[in-house]
Order: structure tokens, then C-alpha cells, then sequence
């Protein structure tokens, strides 16, 4: 299950950020593509096990989901893909293959919150 190894790269990342600013990670927001080969749910799984013992510990992982946008040379314009399966123009029903979108696995935000501190 490479989401593990993922999720663990996406928690060191914002460990990191928050170790340097000095404050705690409330969520961490994500963006996700269907072409990016990550399953949703196994991500969201691996995620809550990456954050045991760690300052994101009780975190959350918020996952925008990209739909698929080609580029459609015959309309000269981009389009929403239906299917994965199918590169296919959904308005002129010609084959696409440039992707705009669809791919992405991106850290876009983290929500931070103040450390309290204790005298």
C-alpha cells in the first residue's frame, strides 16, 4: 500500500512546517486527481496511522477530488472527462490526450493552530 508511504511524506512535510513556525496542524488540505494512482480511502486510512505519535495526532486530512480536464484540439478548448476510461471529447467525441487536471497530489493548506503554552 503505497498511500502509507505517502501519507507519511505528507505528515514529515507538515511536521516540519509546524516545528519551524512553532504552532500545531488542525488539518491538512489536499488536492487529489483520479489520474494521480492514489485511492482516496486508503490515503485517509494511512493518513490517521502516520499521525499516531506525532504533533498531527488528531489532525485531519481534507481532500479536495480534481476531476479529470483535457484539452479538446478540435473544440480548442478544455473539457470535463465523464469517465476515466474513456479520453474522449464529451462534446465533439473526438480523442483527447493532453490532461489540464486530473493528476494532482498536492499539499495546498495547512490549518494551524497556536500552541498553547504552559508556565
Amino acid at each position: 500500500m503505497h498511500e502509507l508511504s505517502i501519507a507519511m511524506s505528507i505528515v514529515e512535510l507538515a511536521e516540519e512546517e509546524a516545528q519551524q513556525r512553532g504552532v500545531g496542524i488542525r488539518a491538512v488540505h489536499l488536492k487529489l486527481g483520479p489520474l494521480s494512482g492514489v485511492v482516496k480511502r486508503a490515503l485517509l486510512s494511512a493518513y490517521e496511522l502516520a499521525c499516531e505519535q506525532t504533533i498531527l495526532e488528531g489532525s485531519s486530512l481534507i481532500i479536495e477530488e480534481v476531476p479529470i480536464e483535457v484539452y479538446c484540439g478540435k473544440c480548442a478548448a478544455p473539457r470535463t472527462l465523464n469517465s476515466m476510461q474513456w479520453f474522449i471529447c464529451p462534446v465533439c467525441e473526438s480523442p483527447v490526450s493532453e490532461v489540464l487536471h486530473g493528476k494532482e497530489l498536492e499539499v495546498t493548506a495547512l490549518e494551524i493552530q497556536d500552541l498553547e503554552v504552559q508556565a
